[in-house]
């Protein structure tokens, strides 16, 4: 029976390996778990991906999109668009609308007779619209139902009637429009200089969108060329491969974040993978030895086996490929709002095959070595294995081991947005793999060293933790696993939920106010005094300006010639808010340098961010360059600043000495706190009057969307890692039925020699009663260091975890850890000592 061919190894696999795959099953159901949260997360992730590529032109409005803060084009810019082919132009900024009693803040959008260039635009009932006529507006749902207005009323912005002439229903390049504190109001281009929205100092932005004559041209290189052109016009470019820069990012960033999941999945799951087929060639022993005894070779006995556990592997993958596809269309009708989906059903092969290759390697990584060991022992020593357990040799593996983790790193690392974060992931699981086992080891160690008790249940319970065979290692791997799941789960619900309660609410104002002319301030702060005589009002300059260069005077780095912004410098990509100060804003510690104090007159200076100062090697005494208005002003670095983001106050990165900004023409940005129990309506009502060119958004309406938002974002972590703690339990379960296996011949022998039910049921109890104790305090620290890695650093929240709440969800899981280990041991109870022992 020596060297037998495949198909007959085939047929004998087939004849032992039960139908329902019995002994099987974790590794059926790791897989499973793990490869159909890499299929779901490959599929949905190609479909939006593939979706914002097919309609990047409709999304974008055009073939090449140019805006600018603050100024319409110059005659030769608008010329050198219309030699590119057909343009369509307007503004998009903030107001506020009105109908009756009624105020809402909207984003404002004027479209010229060309809009839309690409895609349609179709209000209720299906019609399709070009741009509104002078004197009506196309208003979106939502504004329609916060100003309780329907076609045909009329609302009013800026001081102007306007008719509604529908409701949107469809916007084609909604997506590449960017955040508005408002739902979308469509006017015709001329409304808003009509209206005296454009006066020098507004905070408006000239938005134009080209239609390519010859559809086929380099579309990055045409938006090169021009920026080459007209380098200090302090444009900002995308094209159609780039519609929705905000959300390539999310998709790419989220996507990394849930492939990370679906790995630690992986990880979880093979560890199970490995003690089930550990248990599982346990369970064959005798097996295994009569086909040795028959004749067949150890490379016999491994096709056979490598054909059962390769089955199940297969069944386990294509069952997750399957269900993980099935599921995406559910997923993209979830995230609808957010992300361009489609339909959301996506066949992507190399997504696919990679969560089907994550899925093989990690099984045979982890199946490998006890597969390897169980062919090479003769049958008498299989025979002989429960009451001499055979010995471990992991060289045999370590071609197999190393050969699958090469693949995993490969898989992982190959087309990763960020491959790095992906190297660390699987750097830290293999160094957590490696404390555990190490954990495990000096559990043993310590149960054999530490004296024996004189209860007989405990001693009994300790000689199990090191005994020849004991399961400690695979126990402590798959508990610290376990535990540390319902820590990092529980940590990070809490942490967002404290970042909702604690943060949002008790540092915001009541008000914002965007564009309050400078020569109206005191005639505003008069308003808000006679409504309420005890708020508080404070007014900031507001500019908008672009980051040209930076670094020392005489050797600056040109941001337009960067082939890629560094990480945590996103103020480097297109315009940034500007302000001026005398004074230190509130909420800003300055931790470098000096302020240079009120009535200062000397070179123009500039306070910074430190955040970003260190993104990008910012120094005391480099220089700053900025374009406004199409024209460049220099200040030297003075001074560097922690600032609070949480505060939703008036946070810039860039605060100027006042003579290096104040002859720009620009308005204030306004804060107003009222006194707790305040009626808002009439201030309100008031501002919307007396400064009809103001948008004043209220905050409880932003905060209400931030605490959605975050809820969200909660939301999908929990669900993302649900997988991973639906893996641990599994492996937590198979760890304990794999124990549980090995038990039978030490239960019905203590049985024999007099030990009752009971006093069984308290071996178990202290046995697994001590190793959960142990890893509990190791899960509280594995968990909540990673939550706090995923709180802090994925998602940039603060870290205020509920520790009573995390206590809390480590007790429930270390209760349900008994009651398995208790709930798996009541089939012991019932073994018959002479079947058990027949069988051994």
């Amino acid at each position: 029976m020596s060297n037998i061919s495949w198909a007959t190894a085939w047929r004998i696999a087939r004849r032992d390996l039960n139908g329902r795959f019995r002994g099987l099953r974790l590794l059926v159901i790791c897989l499973f778990l793990g490869v159909g949260a890499l299929a779901a997360i490959g599929t949905l992730t190609s479909a939006v991906g593939g979706e914002i590529e097919a309609r990047g032109r409709e999304f974008l409005g055009g073939d090449i999109q140019l805006s600018v803060w603050q100024r319409d084009l110059a005659p030769d810019e608008l010329a050198a668009l219309e030699q590119l082919g057909t343009v369509s132009g307007g503004f998009r900024m903030q107001a506020m609308a009105t109908a009756g009693e009624n105020a809402a803040p909207v984003g404002l959008k004027a479209v010229d007779s060309e809009y839309p260039l690409v895609g349609s635009l179709t209000l209720t009932g299906g019609r399709a619209a070009d741009a509104p006529a002078a004197g009506e507006a196309f208003i979106a749902k939502g504004a329609a139902d916060r100003l309780d207005a329907a076609v045909g009323d009329t609302v009013t912005i800026a001081g102007q009637e306007l008719r509604v002439a529908g409701i949107i229903e469809t916007e084609p390049d909604q997506l590449s429009e960017g955040f508005s504190l408002g739902p979308t109001v469509i006017v015709d281009r001329a409304f808003p200089g009509e209206a005296g929205l454009l006066e020098p100092g507004a905070l408006y932005r000239a938005r134009y969108r080209v239609a390519l004559d010859d559809v086929g041209r380099d579309t990055e290189a045409l938006a090169e060329a021009l920026e080459e052109r007209f380098p200090q016009a302090g444009f900002e470019y995308r094209t159609r491969d780039n519609a929705s820069p905000g959300a390539d990012r999310f998709v790419s960033r989220m996507g990394e974040f849930l492939v990370l999941v679906g790995l630690a999945a992986l990880v979880i799951a093979g560890i199970g993978i490995g003690g089930g087929v550990s248990s599982y060639l346990q369970a064959r022993r005798s097996s295994i030895a009569t086909l040795k005894v028959l004749g067949a070779s150890s490379r016999d006995i491994a096709r056979i086996y490598a054909l059962q556990i390769g089955a199940a592997a297969l069944i386990g993958s294509v069952a997750g490929l399957v269900v993980g596809m099935a599921v995406t269309p559910f997923l993209a009708r979830a995230l609808a709002d957010l992300l361009p989906t489609g339909s959301g059903f996506a066949i992507d092969p190399l997504a696919l095959l990679r969560a089907a290759g994550f899925g093989l390697l990690v099984a045979l990584v982890f199946a490998a070595p006890p597969l390897l060991a169980a062919r090479r022992f003769p049958a008498m020593a299989l025979m002989r294995a429960r009451v001499s357990p055979l010995s471990q040799r992991w060289k045999e593996g370590a071609p197999w081991v190393v050969g699958g983790l090469a693949g995993i790193v490969a898989l992982a690392l190959v087309g990763a947005p960020q491959p790095l974060l992906s190297a660390g992931f699987l750097g830290g699981a293999a160094v957590l793999l490696g404390l555990l086992a190490l954990l495990g080891w000096i559990i043993r160690k310590l149960a054999a060293r530490l004296p024996s008790p004189r209860n007989p249940l405990l001693r009994t319970a300790k000689a199990n933790l090191h005994r020849p065979g004991a399961p400690t290692g695979q126990l402590v791997t798959a508990l610290g696993f376990g535990l540390s799941a319902f820590v990092l789960l529980a940590a990070i619900q809490s942490a967002i939920d404290g970042n909702i309660r604690q943060r949002v609410p008790a540092q915001a104002p009541d008000y914002f106010v965007l564009d309050v002319p400078r020569d109206s301030e005191a005639e505003f702060r008069a308003l808000v005094a006679r409504d309420n005589p005890a708020a508080e009002v404070r007014t900031v300059p507001a500019l908008r300006g672009k980051i040209l260069a930076y670094g020392p005077e005489d050797a600056q780095v040109v941001v337009a010639e960067l082939e890629e912004i560094p990480d945590g410098a996103w103020p480097l990509r297109g315009e940034r808010g500007l302000t001026y100060a005398d004074e230190v804003p509130e909420g800003n510690t300055l931790t470098a340098g000096e302020w240079w104090g009120a009535d200062y007159e000397g070179e123009p200076l500039v306070s910074v961010d430190e955040e970003l100062a260190e993104a990008i090697d910012l120094k005391l005494g480099d220089t700053i360059t900025v374009g406004i208005l199409g024209v460049e002003r220099t200040a030297r670095i003075a001074s560097f600043r922690t600032i609070d983001w949480d505060s939703f106050g008036f946070n810039y990165v860039f605060v100027f000495s006042p003579n290096a900004l104040r002859d720009a023409p620009h308005n204030l940005a306004a804060t107003i706190e009222l006194p707790e129990g305040a009626d808002t309506g009439p201030l309100l009502r008031d501002l919307v009057r007396t400064l009809p060119s103001s948008s004043v958004i209220e905050i409880g309406s932003v905060l209400t969307q931030a605490r959605e938002l975050l809820g969200q974002v909660g939301t999908a972590i929990l669900a993302a890692a649900s997988v991973a703690v639906l893996a641990g339990l599994a492996v937590l379960l198979g760890a304990i039925a794999a124990a549980r296996a090995s038990r039978i011949y030490d239960t019905v022998i203590l049985r024999v020699l007099g030990a009752s039910r009971r006093q069984l049921l308290l071996l178990q109890l202290a046995e697994y009663g001590a190793l959960a104790a142990i890893l509990a305090l190791v899960a509280l620290g594995l968990g909540s260091g990673l939550a706090w890695l995923v709180v802090t650093q994925l998602f940039e929240f603060d870290w205020l975890p509920d520790w009573g709440t995390v206590l809390g969800v480590l007790g429930a899981g270390l209760a349900l850890v008994i009651a398995f280990a208790l709930g798996g041991s009541l089939p012991l109870l019932r073994a018959k000592p002479a079947r058990a022992l027949r069988s051994d």
